[in-house]
């Protein structure tokens, strides 16, 4: 939100999202009082679809929200191009993407400015909750500051209405301690992803390789047309799963009154009904990789049976 008020994005201004996302995507847009209008995503990746999100485009948009789900990083070129010619600004939810590159540029330098996560479960995560917006502009960066810190310029003069949003010193340094591992955390989860690449079976669909964009796997998601049996069954093998994210970003009954625009989003959709994530961090064992792999192929044949 913080971001989206430092670049004036506010009521009468519509923002396009993925509507195959975390709803705090859509929530930042609505909480600084602008429209979400949701686009649809791309079938073999769950990111936003840049043609859906040339077409949400209206009189009123103001910007673009690229969402780098699960360790990916969107399509920037397409998406860049597209706002270019609308005159639209373009903003990264890099939540999901520490250190992840799109054409050797890592995220969070593709747009204007980008959000980041430092929720302890993220590939860079602090011991509570926390975030950090980066960006390459002079005066973005002494705005948010203000926002951040009370809307203060200097101590004790509060030139604007800000919040208190700094992020605890305690948590800062123990994140720059935690930095210079990030890449070798990231091939680590990268080396697991390969494993279970090789050892699940093909009914399961898994995220499409990219090499403009190698995921860095925050999440592993598969999709499979029965997820609750397919889940229940991994359960009783003693493995645990997530679900990101159902339902879609439409179908919370936090928007019932609240502005929200889309069309039809038949592969967001898809994604939110079928989407299952396995476990995923840089310290899984490789015994443990193929026990998962194991049971997911049990359940899944199980659940078809």
């Amino acid at each position: 939100s913080l971001m989206l008020l430092a670049y004036g994005v506010g009521p009468g201004d519509e923002v396009i999202v993925p509507a195959h996302t975390f709803i705090a995507s859509a929530l930042a847009v609505a909480h600084v009082g602008a429209t979400p209008v949701l686009c649809d995503v791309l079938q073999g990746t769950g990111l936003i679809d840049p043609a859906a999100a040339r077409a949400a485009v209206g009189p009123r948009t103001a910007a673009i929200l690229a969402v780098h789900l699960y360790g990916q990083v969107c399509d920037m070129d397409a998406i860049e191009a597209l706002a270019k010619v609308q005159g639209l600004l373009v903003l990264e939810d890099a939540a999901q993407a520490h250190g992840a590159r799109y054409r050797g540029r890592r995220a969070g330098s593709l747009g204007a400015a980008a959000a980041f996560s430092f929720y302890p479960t993220k590939n860079l995560g602090a011991l509570g909750d926390g975030g950090a917006v980066t960006t390459d502009d002079s005066s973005l960066a002494a705005r948010l500051r203000r926002l951040r810190n009370l809307g203060q310029r200097g101590r004790g003069e509060h030139v604007e209405l800000g919040y208190n949003e700094r992020l605890d010193g305690l948590q800062a340094a123990m994140l720059r301690v935690k930095l210079p591992r990030l890449d070798s955390w990231n091939d680590a989860r990268r080396s697991h992803a390969a494993r279970y690449r090789e050892l699940l079976p093909a009914a399961v669909r898994i995220l499409d390789e990219r090499p403009e964009s190698p995921c860095i796997y925050h999440l592993f998601p598969m999709r499979v047309a029965d997820r609750t049996a397919v889940a229940a069954m991994l359960y009783a093998y003693g493995i645990e799963t997530g679900v990101h994210y159902a339902p879609a970003v439409h179908g919370h009954a936090a928007w019932n009154g609240r502005e929200l625009r889309h069309g039809a989003l038949p592969r967001a959709e898809a994604w939110a009904a079928e989407e299952l994530s396995l476990p995923m961090h840089p310290d899984l064992r490789p015994d443990e990789l193929d026990r998962v792999a194991d049971a997911v192929r049990a359940a899944v044949f199980g659940s078809n049976a």
